[in-house]
């Protein structure tokens, strides 16, 4: 019985595939004649003798390893299926899609400022992509001791220099402490290029790496906050009547209560000192009026009452009026 179980084909495939899994390896097993090798979309096969590549497939489907996989492997393409011998390698089996992975600072990373002496406490968070993209660096620094490498792990060592960077690129010269969001992407870019050497020498490439945001402490954020509002709203005067006006339109200030009287009284105000300004400025704009003098007689009584407007005589005094005339 146990003779004929030895003869069974076997299936090479990724049998424990994980979205997360960056690699697994199909091991310690001999390969009979007649198994098959399944290879899925997003993924490359790489087959192993001894540690080294033997041969790296790529393309999705299923194939006959006698035939279709064997005739191109580097020193095993002789190979030949003994009767009750079969082939002993290990199959990499490797995720090719480009992973994304979500960080965030643990702790408050204390950017030095000379605004605060015990320096500037921040916290980001944002995301970043990475894939493999040198088989052989991955199978001589990770794959030749481990079966399998998740994305945890990829994880787990970028978060651990992260500080570090956040730190070196917040803190070079000409940053706004105060607005670090204005300097994002430079930030992302110059970490992405560290990163990137920290883990290529792994068989892995950083492909991105972005900031979503900076977080400061809430007393330093209430204070960034209403530096912003002032700067927005400019005239200060100006946006109170403003606010008034749309507070009365919009019903949040209604009649009857003190806050519409103060409300109507302000308003009031307002615009009767807009309108004392204006005709104040069309008057000094006028030019004053001369009225013509009132003929006299002899040079000193008028022809016209200045009271009534009776013509007058020789008299003295108006005969209509009474009003002196002289």
């Amino acid at each position: 019985m146990s003779f004929f179980r030895g003869q069974l084909a076997n299936v090479v495939e990724w049998e424990e595939f994980r979205d997360d899994m960056i690699f697994w390896k199909w091991s310690n097993r001999e390969i009979k004649k007649g198994s098959k090798l399944i290879i899925r979309p997003g993924q490359d096969a790489i087959f192993l003798n001894n540690g080294k590549v033997e041969g790296i497939f790529q393309d999705e489907g299923d194939y006959d390893i006698e035939t279709q996989i064997i005739p191109f492997l580097s020193t095993l393409k002789g190979f030949k299926f003994g009767f009750n011998s079969g082939m002993r390698a290990e199959v990499l089996f490797v995720n090719t899609k480009e992973f994304t992975v979500k960080w965030g600072t643990k702790n408050a990373i204390h950017i030095p400022t000379p605004d605060l002496p015990g320096g500037m406490p921040i916290r980001a968070n944002g995301t970043f992509n990475f894939k493999v993209n040198d088989y052989v660096a991955l199978i001589d620094k990770i794959a030749g001791v481990k079966n399998s490498y998740l994305v945890e792990d990829v994880k787990l060592r970028i978060t651990s220099i992260l500080d570090q960077l956040l730190m070196k690129w917040i803190s070079k010269e000409g940053k706004d402490m105060f607005n670090l969001q204005a300097n994002a992407f430079e930030i992302s870019k110059g970490i992405q290029e560290d990163l990137d050497m920290e883990i290529i020498k792994n068989g892995m490439t950083i492909t991105g790496f972005n900031v979503m945001s900076f977080n400061y402490p809430e007393e330093i954020q209430n204070m960034i906050n209403k530096t912003a509002s002032h700067s927005m709203v400019g005239d200060l005067n100006k946006y109170q009547q403003v606010s008034m006006v749309d507070g009365i339109a919009s019903g949040k200030v209604k009649g009857g209560g003190a806050a519409a009287d103060m409300a109507g009284m302000m308003m009031g105000m307002n615009m009767a000192n807009q309108m004392m300004q204006n005709m104040n400025q069309n008057q000094n704009q006028k030019a004053p009026i001369q009225s013509a003098p009132n003929p006299t007689v002899d040079g000193t009584r008028p022809n016209f009452c200045p009271n009534c407007g009776q013509k007058t005589g020789e008299a003295n005094f108006c005969s209509n009026c009474g009003q002196k005339l002289v």
